[in-house]
């Protein structure tokens, strides 16, 4: 009997090929394509080409707005950043597809998952675990941990030409064969001559971001307005340009990072997997949304709170970055980060120019900043007096180590 696969399909070189070889293998596969704001997404292309490398059927799910309001505004709720830096994006779109996916293969009645995802990466990891979590009693097919398959795909260039043998249309070049991954959060650049540390990613590799020399050589000032910790609105104070629908708002901020060169980051980070890589990102809108948020609750936010807080964001980042994200310590942290954000209100301007993102006010019903009891040029309710004697009762702890190091 013929074993039916729901391959997560993006219409690249490795799913294109392993599409190829599973139907070459007699697996019947149901092709299942995740819309999550790749850039110049075509789904009639898409659509024909899986069906002409033998798909049985195909899938194409518009998941943009499950994306943004369930995945993206969760991670900027919590300031998420993996090792400080990372804004995650390829990290959280992989629990969103692996759950349609397993949903839809039990639609079809499919007894076999898959996926692209390489034997060195994190994505497999992502993958399986949100498979074996949600639908344990499904096999799963990892081509790139397959003896037969390794055997014959040694890496890229292999892809490459099995692609360019069986006709299949690929936009990887051997001389541009860098790996790219893209959603309405970022796009994402590996291997090829990345993989040289020290190697200045070429410009023409960027499909997003403008460079800084052709970014326009005006201010863009904008207003983004947050309710809990969501963005509800953003407004362009340069054109009146308003936006407050989740999505759009996403795509419009996408759009104004994108024209100012915004959200440029090359990094080497730790893998989950035990090693090192090197990646290079562009996360245009939620670099924006990260600096807007950031300083909202600066503004909102109790100071012991917030510190609390801050603790627990590297675990959440790395939980998210690790391929946990429907597990029973995740439930735990997105509630208590949840209730950090009830007053997490109120709207903060931005300048936009050239790469850089510089917030210039912000205001709020719910602010804990007193003008007056700040003042330098005003007495408010603050009585300086009262500092000798808080100075003095915090001092005492140094006292006591110092003697104590005075006598050694």
């Amino acid at each position: 009997m013929t074993q039916k696969v729901v391959l997560a399909y993006s219409g690249g070189l490795d799913t294109s090929v392993i599409l190829k070889w599973l139907i070459d293998k007699n697996f019947e596969v149901i092709a299942y394509v995740a819309n999550i704001g790749q850039k110049n997404f075509n789904e009639k292309e898409i659509r024909e080409k899986a069906l002409k490398l033998g798909a049985s059927k195909v899938y194409i799910m518009d998941l943009r707005r499950k994306f943004v309001e369930n995945y993206i505004f969760p991670v900027i709720r919590a300031n998420a950043t993996y090792e400080g830096r990372y804004l995650l994006g390829t990290s959280i779109a992989r629990p969103l597809i692996a759950k349609q996916q397993v949903e839809l293969a039990k639609k079809e009645k499919a007894n076999i998952l898959s996926h692209g995802a390489t034997g060195k990466g994190n994505d497999q990891v992502r993958f399986e675990l949100a498979y074996l979590t949600l639908a344990p009693e499904l096999k799963i097919y990892a081509p790139w941990k397959d003896e037969e398959f390794l055997k014959k795909f040694k890496g890229r260039d292999d892809l490459i030409d099995y692609a360019l043998k069986n006709n299949i249309p690929i936009e990887q070049t051997k001389k541009d064969p860098w790996s790219t991954d893209e959603n309405l959060m970022h796009t994402s650049y590996e291997g090829g001559m990345l993989e040289n540390s020290s190697q200045e990613p070429l410009e023409r590799m960027f499909r997003r971001t403008k460079s800084l020399k052709d970014a326009p050589d005006t201010e863009t000032i904008i207003e983004i307005t947050f309710e809990k910790g969501n963005p509800i609105e953003v407004r362009n104070l340069m054109d009146g340009t308003t936006k407050k629908d989740s999505l759009y708002l996403f795509l419009y901020l996408n759009e104004i990072a994108e024209k100012n060169g915004v959200g440029r980051l090359d990094i080497v980070e730790s893998r989950y997997v035990g090693m090192k890589s090197r990646g290079v990102y562009e996360t245009p809108a939620g670099t924006i949304l990260h600096i807007a948020h950031r300083d909202i609750e600066g503004l909102t936010m109790d100071r012991e709170v917030m510190k609390l807080r801050d603790m627990l964001i590297p675990i959440y980042a790395e939980k998210i970055y690790s391929g946990y994200w429907f597990s029973p310590e995740m439930e735990i942290l997105r509630k208590f980060f949840d209730s950090t954000q009830d007053h997490v209100c109120g709207t903060v301007r931005l300048k936009i120019y050239k790469g850089n993102v510089i917030v210039i006010g912000r205001k709020s019903d719910f602010s804990l900043y007193n003008e007056e009891l700040a003042s330098m040029h005003k007495e408010g309710k603050f009585t300086p007096e009262k500092v000798r004697g808080f100075i003095d009762i915090n001092a005492l702890r140094l006292q006591t180590y110092y003697e104590r190091e005075r006598k050694k």
